[in-house]
């Protein structure tokens, strides 16, 4: 369940809005695209705005400005980031949320007003969890292009129904989640998430007084600590998917053997997004104050430059990123691009991300929502991961560096989307002619 799968930015550094990518992307398609690809599509991207700070915003910013730079005519349905009109963003148009939760009331006619007058094949595309499309109308449109996340195992009843719908074609953002569909005989595609260049070793950034500053310093360590980094969205009560439960408690026993050890938490102490108090959970795990520190609150909700984010991720000594099940988990491949091993649990897409770092096994959970099995990863497995990360020390890992370069977002679009997106105006052309 990764409704939106929140994630920040850091401090005073201008958003992407300016991207000259985008302006490329505007100014091309204000021109008719004058070298279109012939497999050109006009669609609507349902997902959350990509001005937004979570995992799918910022999916939505990378893989739109891409397919308008190919030729494809998109618009974007923000079902989070944007409510009351329509806006612009970089001469793209966005259409805002409705008044349903996932906006399933108003997303057909969204797609009917910017696909009513085109001779490109016509397309919906959903960047969400699909158990959350419950609108009957949906049938109406023909085709729907569905980049799903799988993070339970066997894929959830709800999940699959919707994939298996003649008019849905699905995009696997894993490998796992790709070989579920497979074992249900569900016809796939595979495309998964990427991150921008802007994730490398980064040792200092510029703060809004010029000075260069370690992410060190923005955590408010000591050169000398342990630093274990958790970048997580705190939402979700029962179960809290991301099991903050289990990776404090090992990380209390852990840091009992070892007073260097210290946790930065990128995420939301107060659980105000929906999910739990984490100053409780730490007290209740024995973590002295001292010992943890969590993002700025306004700057979290704000959202950090990907620049501020890397220099976060270098700082690290081990990202430890063990939940219970993943659509993708793109935390995990920017800590790596920046050179910092991670943690992961043995379940969904996890250990296929794992390219430097310790996986962790667990123990099956049965999630009565969505009628199929999480993993609550061992405390005594977590706890031996960072004893080896510890053994290992620090130092910048050029293993992770290289593993992340396949996820390099030029790369994902060359190598998956365009071949993708190929197949899928193929089907559109059929099922539309």
């Amino acid at each position: 369940m990764n409704a939106n799968h929140h994630q920040g930015r850091t401090t005073g550094v201008g958003r992407t809005d300016g991207d000259p990518a985008l302006a490329a992307g505007r100014s091309t398609l204000a021109r008719g695209v004058s070298r279109r690809t012939p497999d050109a599509v006009r669609a609507l991207w349902y997902s959350n705005a990509p001005w937004a700070g979570t995992g799918y915003g910022q999916q939505t910013e990378q893989a739109v400005k891409r397919l308008i730079k190919e030729g494809h005519e998109i618009a974007i349905h923000a079902i989070y980031g944007l409510e009351g009109s329509t806006s612009n963003w970089n001469g793209i148009k966005i259409y805002p949320r409705g008044n349903n939760a996932y906006s399933d009331d108003v997303v057909v006619a969204h797609w009917m007003e910017w696909t009513q007058s085109t001779t490109l094949p016509k397309l919906l595309m959903t960047l969400f969890d699909v158990w959350v499309l419950k609108a009957p109308n949906l049938e109406k449109v023909p085709n729907i292009a569905s980049w799903v996340p799988v993070d339970h195992q066997p894929i959830p009843v709800e999940v699959l129904a919707w994939c298996m719908k003649p008019n849905v074609m699905p995009i696997a953002m894993s490998k796992f989640g790709s070989k579920m569909l497979d074992a249900q005989g569900c016809r796939n595609l595979y495309v998964p998430h990427g991150i921008e260049s802007d994730y490398k070793p980064t040792p200092k950034v510029r703060d809004n007084d010029g000075r260069q500053i370690s992410g060190r310093e923005i955590m408010g360590f000591k050169d000398d600590d342990f630093v274990v980094m958790m970048t997580a969205a705190n939402k979700g009560v029962y179960p809290p998917r991301k099991a903050f439960p289990e990776n404090f408690m090992a990380f209390g026993m852990f840091a009992q053997k070892h007073p260097d050890a210290v946790l930065y938490m990128h995420s939301d102490e107060a659980g105000s997004m929906g999910g739990i108090d984490l100053k409780a959970l730490a007290q209740a795990c024995g973590i002295a104050p001292e010992r943890i520190k969590y993002a700025d609150p306004y700057l979290y909700r704000m959202g950090l430059p990907k620049h501020a984010m890397a220099a976060l991720y270098s700082a690290a000594d081990v990202l430890l990123a063990t939940s219970m099940g993943e659509g993708f988990g793109i935390p995990v491949v920017e800590a790596q691009a920046c050179g910092t091993p991670v943690i992961v649990s043995n379940f969904t897409a996890q250990p296929e991300l794992c390219g430097d770092g310790w996986v962790v096994d667990g123990q099956p959970f049965w999630d009565p929502a969505q009628k199929s099995w999480f993993l609550t990863p061992s405390v005594p497995g977590i706890i031996n991961a960072l004893e080896q990360a510890y053994a290992r020390g620090h130092g910048t890992s050029q293993k992770a560096v290289e593993f992340a370069k396949q996820y390099e977002a030029d790369a994902v679009y060359e190598s998956h989307w365009k071949p993708a997106m190929k197949e899928i105006a193929e089907w559109c052309r059929l099922s539309q002619s």
